[in-house]
């Protein structure tokens, strides 16, 4: 039995945010901050363990600067415009395509609130077709990548032989509130980072990489506000809840089931030779391959996922396109299969079963 149509998935392009952003930089201005803090002790020690470096689209002086939620919207969403803009043209000349060639452009940004969108201004900026069809998502959060990669799945399965053009753009050095001391506030200025990917897709084959196979999505009962996006004076902030912590334990079960089947029909589970996840933080990284049975550790097989995690941050939405592209570098071999998956507010999951292909 024939499984769906495959999409073939280019090697994305990311335009990383210019200024480096130590974890000692952020600590010691926590700690300078507040030196009364009543659970300093554990805000080290949990902040300890973070990625070691953070890429910010502004530098460190203006992150710490006093800004209303204005000044701090109107510089994110510039940002977010300015690194999406690049990696998509990136992305368009690497794969060798004109810009007249793209005919779905799919967006995805939860921080710098504009409309239009990034989706609009892309088709200005890139000079695409003004008959373009257009997808923008804002409000998936650290889920945009891989719930991107799903939609333009299903657009180019309902659209044979159309290209999609997918861009994935965060500021979140944006939301860098000196009023959020919880320890998860804490947590969350030492763990993301800005960024801006691109990547294109087409039911023909972009040279050697990645292809998706079936797609999933899953979104646990009852957990809108694990995750949550939070607009005050001060402007943009991401809360969450104790529960959250919980969340890959209870979408495991879910997701081995959706695993348990292949695509053709055939029985068997799908093999997980390789991972492309989103970052996450490390227990969320712990946790998946716990549940996945994958070898633990910076070492082990979400490799790539803790590598980008140290040197980049959480680049929200971005994170599992930048874990893709750092697969590309270090490919695995032709005909493995696996799984791309990412995270986001609800609690969310889109995954797809993958394939690596030679052209």
């Amino acid at each position: 039995m024939a499984g769906p149509t495959p999409v073939y998935v280019s090697r994305p392009f990311s335009h990383l945010a210019e200024h480096l952003v130590t974890r000692d930089q952020i600590l010691e201005d926590m700690t300078r901050r507040h030196p009364d803090h009543p659970r300093l002790a554990v805000v080290k020690r949990v902040v300890g363990k973070m990625p070691a470096m953070r890429r910010m689209s502004q530098p460190w002086d203006t992150v710490l600067a006093e800004r209303t939620a204005e000044q701090r919207n109107t510089i994110a969403f510039a940002d977010v415009l300015r690194m999406g803009t690049g990696a998509a043209r990136g992305a368009l000349a690497r794969s060798g395509f004109s810009p007249a060639a793209v005919d779905c452009v799919v967006t995805s940004h939860s921080t710098g609130d504009a409309v239009p969108g990034l989706d609009a201004h892309l088709v200005k900026a890139l000079g695409l077709r003004p008959d373009v069809a257009r997808r923008p998502m804002t409000q998936l959060g650290c889920g945009g990548g891989a719930h991107g990669l799903l939609f333009a799945t299903d657009y180019i399965r309902a659209h044979p032989g159309t290209v999609v053009l997918l861009v994935v753009a965060e500021s979140l050095s944006s939301i860098y509130h000196h009023g959020d001391t919880s320890i998860e506030g804490m947590i969350y200025k030492a763990l993301w980072g800005d960024c801006g990917i691109a990547v294109l897709l087409s039911d023909r084959p972009l040279g050697p990489g990645l292809r998706i196979e079936e797609t999933w999505e899953y979104l646990i009962p009852g957990t809108v506000d694990r995750y949550r996006k939070r607009v005050d004076e001060e402007g943009v902030h991401f809360d969450s809840d104790k529960s959250a912590t919980d969340s890959v334990a209870e979408m495991s079960p879910a997701l081995l089931g959706w695993l348990a089947g292949r695509p053709d029909g055939r029985a068997g589970r799908w093999p997980l030779e390789f991972v492309v996840s989103h970052t996450g933080g490390p227990a969320v990284l712990d946790d998946l391959a716990k549940h996945l049975g994958l070898a633990p550790g910076s070492d082990g097989d979400l490799v790539h996922s803790w590598e980008s995690l140290d040197q980049d941050g959480n680049l929200g939405g971005a994170s599992v396109l930048r874990v893709l592209e750092r697969t590309y570098a270090t490919p695995p071999p032709a005909g493995a299969t696996g799984l791309a998956i990412g995270f986001g507010p609800g609690f969310s999951v889109s995954a797809a079963k993958v394939t690596w292909h030679a052209s």
